[in-house]
């Protein structure tokens, strides 16, 4: 049997894990990326040893995402998201939680919280990132190739080609557009 508890954080709430995340990300600025990623790979060691709540580990394992996109070579991300993402995992180098982390059954809910938040923030940049992994696996094994042998600017340029095609198909009519040509058409007959 499960249960489903719905918390209802309020304006005033969201702003304290926003402080909260400020005030670690302030003093994460001296910390190196490599000691950043460790400490975020360190909590998820202790949730895994620790944590027996499906709800906690779900939300914490959302922070391999967010290192799987640091680490990625193929992906490559750029140095604005590089910092974001960074920025967020620099949240649990904090030994300062809103709830400590030692305390059973609770410790890791405000982590878990704050993934939450943090993934909601980032959701443009995750859901980028999957769309590349996504592509990648599907584009080596059609072409019977190593994924690493692909970047994102084999995805990049894979998008921009169905947009074209999308674009041409709807052109002639055959992409949920009008079928006959609009009798304004600048373009001649």
């Amino acid at each position: 049997m499960s249960l489903r508890i719905t918390l209802d954080l309020s304006d005033k709430d969201i702003e304290h894990f926003r402080n909260l995340a400020r005030s670690a990300m302030d003093g994460a600025r001296e910390l190196h990326r490599d000691a950043i990623i460790g400490g975020a790979r360190e909590l998820l060691k202790e949730v895994d040893e620790k944590v027996g709540s499906d709800y906690i580990r779900t939300r914490l394992g959302k922070i391999n995402v967010l290192i799987d996109m640091l680490e990625d070579q193929g992906w490559g991300m750029k140095e604005v998201g590089r910092g974001r993402v960074l920025a967020a995992l620099a949240y649990f180098n904090n030994p300062e939680d809103l709830i400590p982390d030692n305390v059973p059954g609770l410790g890791y809910l405000d982590d878990a919280i704050m993934v939450e938040l943090l993934c909601r923030e980032l959701e443009p940049e995750i859901e980028a990132y999957e769309d590349f992994v996504k592509y990648r696996a599907s584009e080596a094994k059609r072409r019977g190739m190593d994924p690493a042998e692909l970047d994102r600017g084999d995805f990049l340029k894979a998008r921009e080609q169905a947009l074209l095609a999308r674009m041409r198909r709807r052109r002639r009519g055959g992409g949920g557009g009008s079928r006959s040509r609009s009798p304004f058409s600048l373009f001649g007959s």
